[in-house]
């Protein structure tokens, strides 16, 4: 009779054992702390992978889009034009990329267009950088020189050529802008030998110089102006059928925002360290603080129709744009 109670007791312990196992490993228990709540998977196509974009990591590093019950991946896609193909394709839900992409599928006449509905970012976060130390470095330095500018079309190139007309240089004339190397490879293209300068976001800016093969010297955001640089946006149709998921990614984005705002420099590179393995703490602070002095990160995620016609004036002095789109229609605003 005592085995037979031995083996009862047993068994009831091991069931219990694996019944909390399961509940363990049940992700509708541990989520935001609520029960039956699953986290909602969402894929971003992110153009870049830069400390620009410093308010999107530490969203998902202090877990801000948990809290909001998403999963969110980021998966890097360079190029605006290959975020908006990935988003219209609907192998990701939302599109992270200059905003200008948005207005080239709309005046290409795609039905189920893309909509912007945050913005990350309200300045070029792009930095000149020579290959020759310069000493009160103005835009005048660049004439006769060539530059690694970025690809053709998009926000990097348009913004450098707009802020070269508003100090009188000719962009076609008065230097040799190279619009032919990829993103990706114009760090290596500058540290091979190509150009006289070229514009990197960081830290790919702060790796050259600190190679020394180079030296920042000048802020493209600080020369083109406000403009809602760097935006989420998806396609109407997605908008309209997950309103819900909309408002709590942008929830999150402003957690971010609202992060760098209100904490240091240390801190706020502390809080996305883990995402750049490759640099240090220090240089992560560094980067940090010169983010910070040229305003890139808004205080908030909308964006004024006059920073949006802003942009449009850009493409327009890049001859990249011929039909000016209104805020209305391509803004989706949260009623």
């Amino acid at each position: 009779m005592k085995k037979i109670f031995y083996v009862l007791l047993v068994a009831i312990c091991l069931l219990v054992i694996v019944t909390l196992f399961f509940l363990d490993l049940n992700p509708s228990k541990k989520e935001d702390g609520k029960e039956g709540k699953k986290l909602e998977k969402i894929k971003v196509a992110e153009v870049a992978h830069t400390v620009f974009y410093a308010p999107q990591y530490i969203s998902k590093g202090l877990g801000f889009f948990e809290e909001e019950g998403l999963d969110v991946e980021f998966i890097l896609t360079p190029g605006a034009d290959k975020v908006s193909a990935a988003v219209l394709s609907g192998d990701v839900q939302i599109g992270f990329s200059g905003s200008e992409a948005c207005i080239y599928v709309y005046n290409a006449g795609e039905k189920d267009y893309l909509k912007t509905f945050a913005q990350l970012t309200q300045k070029d976060g792009t930095f000149l950088v020579s290959r020759e130390k310069i000493d009160n470095f103005t835009l005048d330095d660049l004439k006769g020189k060539s530059v690694i500018g970025g690809r053709k079309g998009g926000m990097p190139e348009m913004t450098f050529e707009w802020a070269l007309r508003q100090n009188g240089i000719d962009p076609v004339n008065d230097l040799d802008i190279d619009t032919s190397i990829a993103f990706a490879a114009m760090q290596g293209a500058f540290v091979g030998g190509q150009g006289d300068f070229v514009t990197l976001f960081e830290p790919n800016a702060l790796q050259v110089e600190k190679q020394g093969l180079g030296h920042v010297v000048a802020s493209i955001g600080d020369l083109g102006g406000v403009v809602p640089y760097t935006s989420y946006s998806a396609r109407i149709s997605y908008l309209e059928k997950n309103p819900e998921v909309i408002e709590k990614f942008t929830r999150a984005i402003q957690k971010g925002l609202d992060y760098v705002h209100s904490h240091s420099d240390e801190e706020v590179a502390e809080a996305m360290l883990e995402f750049f393995p490759d640099t240090s703490l220090n240089d992560l602070i560094g980067v940090v603080k010169r983010y910070r002095e040229a305003e890139t990160w808004p205080k908030t995620t909308n964006f004024t129709e006059e920073s949006f016609y802003h942009l449009q004036e850009i493409m327009k002095a890049s001859n990249e744009l011929d039909k000016q789109v209104s805020y209305e229609d391509l803004i989706y605003t949260r009623d």
